[in-house]
């Protein structure tokens, strides 16, 4: 094949991957508000069957706006349908997506939730959209061409010394694996004596965008979901940042760990993690 076709190949390709990523982005907009409608008053649940139901009443919410219009961008890629799950997926094109990232914060009048949709080829993240309803901030990458907050680029943080850090973590989901809850546990407290903040907080993808805008200089955690991990993981990387798991190696969808930092402490925050 000449060389100019396979360039003009590859640049169609990238401009049609920028304008899936500018209608994800609407999409996942449009989804949010209904959302929003459904934030206020905190209600407390009496038993765990009530509030899983609620929590599945805000994912259906979304989901009945989002999956259609994703479906439609996207008609041949396949749909997760379980967002707790992990793992290396099947060749091809999927949407991973997290209607309410932060579901029981949104349930608890808490402010950190958001709608996320992540297009995956080939094990790839290749473009996301993070929409935080409360604040109407919109934060989307493109592999290979970088990562915004409402079209204004993201730098990751330019420190290079932890004892300067604001680094942050997610708890353990319920009902996680004990030995996974008490590794969280220690790597906080190495963490607490290394950095000049630890926070810890869910959900994981805020941690990220703010690891992508600079704000936060690292972001570490155990386990952990595709929908948890890959819409932050794309936008950090495409900020400048690097990513890795808890021990320096490259990450996967099958790794067990998970760190993003910003360049300068990446490596001091493994040699933390690693104790």
């Amino acid at each position: 094949m000449p060389e100019t076709i396979r360039n003009t190949g590859v640049v169609t390709a990238a401009a049609s991957d920028a304008n899936l990523l500018a209608q994800t982005a609407i999409a996942v907009r449009t989804a949010s508000s209904a959302l929003r409608e459904r934030f206020g008053d905190v209600v407390r649940y009496q038993t765990r069957e009530e509030l899983m139901r609620a929590l599945a009443a805000n994912d259906d919410t979304v989901l009945d706006i989002l999956r259609p219009r994703l479906e439609a961008l996207r008609p041949d890629a396949r749909w997760v349908e379980a967002e707790l799950d992990g793992g290396a997926l099947p060749a091809g094109e999927w949407w991973i997506v997290d209607p309410v990232e932060g579901n029981i914060n949104h349930l608890h009048a808490l402010p950190e939730w958001a709608v996320t949709a992540t297009l995956v080829r080939d094990n790839q993240p290749v473009l996301t959209a993070v929409h935080l309803p409360l604040t109407g901030e919109t934060y989307t990458a493109l592999a290979g061409a970088g990562a915004h907050r409402d079209g204004k680029p993201l730098h990751v943080s330019g420190t290079t010394d932890l004892g300067l850090s604001i680094v942050a973590t997610s708890q353990a989901r319920p009902d996680e694996d004990e030995n996974v809850v008490r590794r969280i546990g220690s790597s906080i407290t190495e963490m607490l004596v290394d950095a000049l903040v630890v926070r810890i907080a869910v959900p994981a993808t805020l941690h990220l965008l703010n690891v992508a805008a600079g704000r936060i200089d690292a972001f570490w955690q155990f386990a952990g979901a595709r929908a948890d991990l890959l819409p932050g993981a794309l936008l950090v990387a495409e900020a400048g940042g690097q990513i890795s798991d808890a021990e320096g190696r490259p990450w996967t969808l099958e790794s067990d760990s998970f760190l993003a930092a910003a360049p300068g402490v990446h490596a001091t925050a493994v040699a933390t993690l690693s104790r």
